[in-house]
């Protein structure tokens, strides 16, 4: 948002104004900070069904096909399955937090053991997901097009990053609407051509069983294989931040919807993976039945698989029906891409440059470095460099479950989640030195410095250490750097009668709820958590001079936000 600062004698304009973009909430969506319940105006199915829109996407079907086909049927079945395993176990603490909280994954990752600025490089590493993810479908869509009305891939690549702009510019509202309306037209296009292949070739499945890959791999289980194969299924760990991107629009858990809330949390967090590992198997069996027909090259490429199997049915229409299939699936999830890249992207740039035009400005940002990878033509690298990017992935949200279900659970850090600057040292060690240590180790195992065994299993180390450290840290330290002062507002001790009362903030002068402020010395009231982010003069004089006096919260206010 683009912010001017000056001092102000009472009765002036405001000390912070922000730019247009950046103060129209309907397009913001709070993407720096809390996310207030008058904003959580959607059902839990609402926000379930938005969340598991976004997971549409077809490089399921590429990256299922790519592990079958180095390592084989049985190598790579139980990669993919175990990888869905650890990202369904770990995704559960982040999505309750999320949707609990009203936070989005980085927010959460700041007071998960991170830090304020120990999360910088989670946001980084999150924005990197969002483009290469982008890149990735905007080639399979740039691929459908091309065979579709051959169109050339190059002009293709700009179109699929053009055509999604409009819808991530208006927010979470155009996104709900795009994602319910395409998704009959997405549940037909994904069924149909199991259905025909389920009449026209009955004995692929036996057969599908047999394979043993492209690459001489064999039927048989392999470790190694099963290793490398589960660093490439892992690379999609970072989903759940894309997840918590609609979980936190969850409404507040109450007694009448409690079942509801728990089953949308849980099918709209971690239950992606579960349609995610089964696309994966699909896409593999979809491209093994097309590689005699199309060879292997385009069997990876999910429209000439999808192509084969509808042509018995459909003859002629085979290519259309094909091609809107690919193409819808792609919007859905590229569209979700975007607008969690800009997320991101508003986090990072405001805690570096205490500077933020808005959320929007970065969806360009974000689509730009997804342009030039797809113009690089990232598809044919597409193993290495999702196995490498699994091994940060990993470290990051491993060391972030374990702080929510080990570190809480043992008292080694606040039973709560802390998300604002003027309440957090600027790193915890106990997350970030853990990520930090588990994914350096792992990255140097997987490019083979500790043997072949450590160089297929590197992501298993990530998440083994990262496991181990955040708590061991956490206890070394004693949980000293969770918190640098007391929330005397409205931390756990904090008695607080209406959660949805608002303060106005003493910047900016705009009402928000009371999770959103802390109580500022420097201003000597309350400050919402984005001015308190952009604030590049106070010094962090809160949390650096130890305790003060106390700071007095003007009155609740019923202003509107």
């Amino acid at each position: 948002m683009t912010d001017t600062v000056a001092p102000a004698p009472a009765a002036q304009p405001p000390r912070r104004e922000y730019a247009k973009l950046a103060a129209d909430e309907s397009r913001e969506d709070y993407s720096l900070r809390y996310a207030p319940h008058s904003f959580r105006r959607w059902s839990p199915g609402t926000v379930a069904g938005t969340a598991l829109g976004g997971i549409a996407y077809l490089a399921d079907f590429a990256i299922g096909a790519s592990i079958v086909f180095a390592y084989g049927f049985t190598s790579g079945a139980a990669a993919i399955l175990a990888a869905a395993a650890v990202i369904f176990v770990t995704g559960i603490p982040i999505a309750r937090a999320c949707a609990t909280y009203g936070l989005d994954m980085d927010l959460v990752t700041r007071g998960a053991g991170f830090g304020y600025f120990g999360s910088t490089l989670t946001s980084l590493i999150y924005a990197s997901f969002t483009f290469i993810f982008f890149a990735l479908e905007g080639s399979i869509m740039a691929q459908a097009m091309h065979q579709a009305v051959g169109l050339p891939l190059e002009i293709g690549y700009l179109v699929t990053t053009l055509i999604v702009i409009p819808i991530v510019f208006k927010g979470m509202g155009a996104l709900a609407k795009v994602q319910a309306w395409t998704q009959p037209i997405w549940l037909i296009g994904l069924v149909l051509p199991f259905l025909v292949l389920a009449f026209e070739a009955p004995d692929a499945w036996g057969a599908f069983a047999h394979f043993g890959g492209t690459e001489g791999a064999g039927s048989g289980f392999s470790w190694i294989g099963f290793g490398f194969g589960t660093g490439i299924a892992l690379s999609l760990i970072a989903q759940i931040g894309e997840q918590a991107d609609y979980l936190r629009f969850m409404p507040a858990k109450t007694p009448a919807n409690r079942r509801r809330w728990n089953l949308a949390v849980l099918a709209a967090g971690p239950g992606w993976v579960i349609i995610g590992a089964a696309k994966q198997l699909g896409g593999a069996f979809l491209a093994f039945v097309a590689l005699e027909a199309v060879g292997k090259t385009h069997a990876l490429e999910p429209i000439a698989p999808q192509l084969e199997a509808l042509r018995p049915w459909l003859g002629g229409l085979a290519l259309p029906v094909a091609a809107v299939f690919v193409i819808v699936s792609q919007i859905k999830i590229n569209v979700t891409n975007a607008y969690s890249g800009s997320l991101s992207w508003s986090n990072f740039f405001s805690r570096v440059t205490h500077r933020h035009p808005g959320r929007v400005w970065y969806i360009f940002l974000n689509l730009g470095i997804a342009l030039t990878l797809m113009e690089l033509n990232m598809f044919a690298m597409l193993g290495k460099l999702l196995g490498f990017y699994s091994n940060v992935g990993i470290a990051w949200i491993v060391a972030v479950a374990a702080d929510l279900v080990i570190n809480k659970r043992l008292g080694l850090s606040p039973p709560y989640i802390e998300f604002k600057r003027a309440y957090l040292y600027s790193v915890n060690p106990a997350g970030f030195g853990a990520m930090v240590i588990a994914s350096t180790v792992s990255i140097l195992a997987f490019f083979g410095l500790f043997g072949t065994y450590a160089e297929a299993f590197s992501t298993f180390i990530a998440a083994g250490l990262a496991l181990v450290l955040c708590p061991l840290i956490a206890w070394a330290t004693k949980g000293k750097y969770y918190l640098a002062r007391p929330n005397t507002v409205n931390g756990p001790d904090v008695a607080v009668s209406d959660v949805t009362a608002t303060h106005l903030c003493s910047v900016c002068e705009s009402a928000y709820e009371l999770p959103d402020i802390a109580d500022c010395p420097v201003v000597s009231g309350a400050i919402c958590s984005l001015c308190c982010s952009l604030d590049a003069t106070c010094g962090d004089v809160c949390r650096t001079t130890g305790p003060g006096g106390p700071v007095i919260l003007p009155l609740p206010t019923v202003r509107g936000l």
